[in-house]
């Protein structure tokens, strides 16, 4: 069937571009799988670094597959998810491992399983069929609503736990295996215990996490992505990776990061939530530059930018300087603890202009609680400012709290009052930044899911099942009767904590026991 072909050899020539490809028999074969198109993917540096893992353990190999672009192809042509390195249908394989990024990557997911000719729902699902597992970043926040899709939770930073998995899995019959992974830290098996919402840490040998595969069929085109330290060692009240989380921050050598660059590579990524908290950054800046790459770093704080630093990023081919402020005025970013002040962020703007760079992103976030109309107003009047230095591009989301943080359970501000202060925005600037709002309806959405339980999922699924509308996902949540949750809120550390606001309802489930 000439649309069956026309597919795989799409697959093939993406294949023929890429460099570090694994390929390796063994009798335990893994689909990773990852819930979005392979451009997004292939930029996940979990999703890389869980794939080398699996080809480096005994008697396991993994090959990849992705959330096709042309999902409808696939129906018409009623060509079964196959693998990337083989292209063998998913279904054969003896386990299929998701990496879950963030909540709105579940449609993803049961459209996977469903061009794979598996049941979406693991009640559905028996021996027959492979063991169906997730983890990723949406772990370390709220995984609950993925329990009525997959036979097990891997919470955390896996790069151990794969291991365990995998030698069990290996050895065990499938009630056996679901029965020890409850038992184990780490893991979780819905329906049958292991410990809620634990976080699992790597072993510091395993970092740092790294690109194994280089593509320029990627969001970020043929760059070598590696962390120079993972975690933070800071306690904004909205980040779930924030200092509490797995003990802070834990950086990496750079000498350790410098030997496992390959020769090849001549874009290099520097990835981690505080990257520009590394205490060695600029001489590991000066050092990629002074070999002739360019640099990318993804997270910039501002009150950590010196003149050289920015100067470093220019030198390795950045045009455009990017910052989050994270608060629409002072007021807003003393509330959640972001740590830095308005001279500071002027100060970022006049070190790009200063290196030539010729835009300032800065991302933001409206609808905290405790927020009026005057912090936008003051958003209005700083924003300006800043377009006097350099262009600006402000990109600006709403509030979504997450859950193990000092913001979990408060208020989503409601659809009609974020469009209302995104107005505000817009009209106060008046041309004067471009604005790049991100949409308060799905905002919302990911609010539910971030916040509620299994019902969300069921929720979700019942979504997708009805074409994946804003109006289905509304329907679906009320019909399944989901509400947010009580707070499951981590202490915010300091000796005047904020009181944020709680939406009333449930109680949060219980930890079980381990």
């Amino acid at each position: 069937m000439e649309g069956r072909y026309e597919l795989i050899e799409h697959v093939c020539s993406l294949l023929a571009d890429e460099a570090g490809t694994l390929r390796k028999e063994a009798p335990y074969r893994v689909a990773l799988c990852y819930p979005s198109p392979y451009h997004v993917g292939m930029s996940s540096l979990g999703y890389q670094a869980i794939y080398r893992e699996v080809h480096e353990h005994a008697g396991a190999t993994a090959e990849r597959v992705f959330l096709p672009d042309d999902v409808e192809t696939y129906k018409r042509t009623r060509t079964p998810l196959f693998t990337w390195e083989s292209q063998a249908p998913v279904s054969s394989f003896e386990m299929l491992a998701f990496s879950v990024a963030y909540e709105l990557e579940l449609s993803g997911l049961f459209t996977m399983l469903d061009l794979s000719g598996l049941p979406v729902l693991s009640s559905e699902r028996d021996a027959r069929h492979p063991l169906v597992v997730a983890g990723g970043p949406l772990t370390f926040s709220n995984p609950d609503p993925l329990e009525p899709f997959v036979d097990v939770l891997v919470q955390g930073e896996a790069e151990d736990l794969i291991h365990v998995l995998l030698e069990a899995a290996a050895s065990m019959e499938r009630e056996a295996l679901l029965d020890h992974l409850a038992k184990v830290p780490g893991f979780r098996v819905p329906g049958r215990g292991g410990a809620r919402y634990h976080v699992a840490k790597a072993t510091d040998a395993r970092l740092p996490a790294r690109t194994q595969i280089i593509t320029p069929h990627t969001e970020l085109r043929s760059m070598f992505l590696i962390e120079p330290e993972r975690g933070c060692s800071r306690g904004c009240h909205y980040c779930v990776m924030r200092r509490t989380t797995n003990g802070g921050m834990r950086t990496v050598p750079p000498e350790r990061i410098l030997s496992l660059i390959p020769e090849h590579a001549k874009r290099v990524g520097l990835v981690g939530a505080a990257v520009t908290d590394h205490p060695r950054i600029v001489e590991l800046l000066r050092t990629l530059v002074d070999s002739g790459r360019e640099v990318g770093v993804s997270s910039l704080r501002a009150d950590r930018l010196t003149q050289e630093l920015v100067d470093q990023l220019r030198r390795g081919g950045a045009t455009n300087l990017t910052v989050a402020a994270d608060g629409a005025s002072q007021k807003m970013r003393d509330l959640v603890d972001r740590k830095h002040s308005e001279e500071q962020i002027l100060r970022a703007a006049r070190f790009a202009r200063t290196a030539g760079m010729k835009q300032l992103k800065v991302y933001n976030v409206v609808g905290l609680p405790h927020e009026e109309d005057a912090d936008i107003d003051e958003l209005i009047r700083f924003t300006t400012e800043l377009s006097r230095i350099l262009p600006v591009a402000l990109g600006v989301a709403p509030f979504v709290a997450k859950r193990n943080t000092p913001l979990d359970g408060a208020p989503f501000a409601g659809l009609r009052e974020v469009e209302h202060k995104l107005e505000r925005l817009r009209k106060g600037l008046r041309g004067r930044a471009e604005v790049r709002p991100t949409s308060a309806r799905w905002a919302w959405v990911e609010y539910m899911l971030a916040q509620c339980g299994p019902e969300a999922g069921l929720a979700a699924m019942d979504a997708w099942r009805a074409g994946g509308s804003f109006a289905a996902w509304k329907r679906a949540f009320q019909e399944r009767g989901c509400e947010p949750y009580m707070a499951r809120r981590v202490e915010d550390g300091r000796r005047q904590p904020t009181v944020w606001p709680i939406v009333p309802g449930r109680p949060p489930p219980q930890p079980s026991a381990a």
